[in-house]
């Protein structure tokens, strides 16, 4: 599992800021995860099953809403305001080919993903952790004061420790809200958990929930859990049964499955996933390779000059062991560290950085014949002659002899 920054501009000007959690090879299907009320999206219960989630193959994003992560004055814009921030995430998720299917909501934040799903047509299933059916239950942890208050006024409460700092229109936003119709009519997939014993969101807001949506809809009881989930284990459960709950929602986008490649052959293909996401087969592995976030690439494999780095590397320690079985050399171990840089206005302008860790009882002579070696590597030579690349229609393409590139290896080594 990898996670990495996942920020978008909403219509406003905004920068909302995420984070995507993305399974370690093809994903099931994607989900987009909403905070409890002041939490934010690194806290514990946010975390903890969004990277369950992942490491169960469903990649996750988790954004802050407006104010959380900056701890502005007022602090939470609006739960009008957060509704819009999901629907906003869904649509980035889209453009990036990321697209989810899944929403899931942390108390406030499931009251929030039942508003957003409405509007995001790609969503089949909602989850919902110790979610408010009235939104306006959330009043209540902030006291008297907070009804009543003029623009440019701000009440001040404490909720789970964290100090809160709410504006005018902020209680009036909330109860203006028909969560009733909203799940009368949501037509999607509804997955209701709740522990018995919350303190903070009553077990009877789980059953107005249930009772207001329409089949199909599942209830979990999360026993012996309390509201923010701190116990690892109750988030990682929790995690558990979403994804198996959802997995009858999600399309997941499966790589074309044709026979393996022949010998000497490397297929790169498009996964569907991402952008820039291709599966790599070669050699009897199949791997992915991608670009970071940054460029638009879900950053879920190494990118192709990192691959290229690879290559160099792999060469040159087997080239390193082949010789040194050949000459009798006391060599332990052999690693290589390979990084890739360019060189704006400069020739060549790619350079391969190239740091060699030889273990053993290995004198001076050893070591510098050993460094001469790795620059006889063949991918070494290749890099640095330069290669013809033919590019022809399939199926005309011909495959490398086998055992040509053991046979340039052992070349090296003479």
């Amino acid at each position: 599992m990898q996670s990495d920054p996942f920020d978008f501009t909403c219509d406003d000007g905004r920068t909302v800021h995420g984070r995507l959690d993305r399974p370690a090879g093809q994903a099931r299907g994607w989900a987009l995860f909403a905070h409890c009320f002041t939490c934010g999206k690194d806290n514990l219960a946010a975390t903890r099953i969004s990277r369950a989630l992942a490491a169960l193959g469903v990649g996750t994003l988790r954004i802050d809403f407006a104010g959380i992560e900056t701890g502005a004055e007022p602090m939470p814009h609006g739960f009008s305001t957060d509704v819009g921030d999901l629907i906003a995430a869904g649509r980035h998720m889209q453009a990036h080919g990321c697209t989810p299917q899944l929403l899931v909501g942390h108390s406030l934040g499931g009251a929030a993903a039942i508003a957003a799903a409405g509007s995001l047509d790609c969503i089949r299933a909602v989850a919902t952790i110790g979610a408010p059916f009235d939104v306006a239950h959330v009043l209540k942890l902030l006291g008297p004061g907070v009804h009543d208050l003029e623009h440019g006024e701000t009440h001040r409460a404490d909720v789970g420790g964290r100090p809160v700092s709410v504006g005018a229109g902020f209680a009036d936003d909330l109860k203006a809200q028909d969560q009733a119709a909203r799940l009368a009519g949501l037509n999607k997939a509804l997955l209701v958990l709740h522990s018995p014993l919350d303190q903070t969101v009553g077990i009877e807001e789980a059953s107005g929930i249930f009772g207001a949506a329409k089949h199909p809809k599942s209830f979990v009881s999360l026993d012996h859990a309390d509201h923010l989930l701190s116990r690892a284990e109750d988030a990682d459960y929790a995690a558990a049964v979403i994804a198996a709950w959802a997995s009858r929602y999600l399309d997941r986008v499966e790589p074309p499955v044709d026979a393996a490649p022949a010998d000497g052959v490397v297929r790169v293909a498009e996964t569907g996933q991402g952008r820039f996401q291709v599966q790599v087969q070669a050699g009897g592995a199949v791997l992915m390779a991608d670009e970071p976030v940054a460029v638009g690439g879900l950053a879920s494999g190494p990118t192709p000059y990192a691959l290229v780095a690879a290559g160099l590397g792999a060469c040159t320690v087997m080239t390193l062991r082949l010789y040194a079985e050949r000459k009798g050399l006391p060599l332990a171990h052999a690693s290589v560290e390979v990084r890739h840089q360019k060189r704006t206005g400069q020739t060549p302008a790619d350079v391969f950085e190239r740091v060699l860790t030889l273990d053993g009882d290995l004198d001076a002579d050893q070591r510098t014949r050993l460094l001469e070696i790795a620059d006889k590597c063949p991918v070494h030579r290749t890099l640095e002659g330069g290669s013809h690349v033919a590019t022809v229609a399939a199926p005309e393409l011909p495959a490398e002899p086998e055992g040509a590139h053991f046979q340039a290896m052992e070349t090296a080594c003479d």
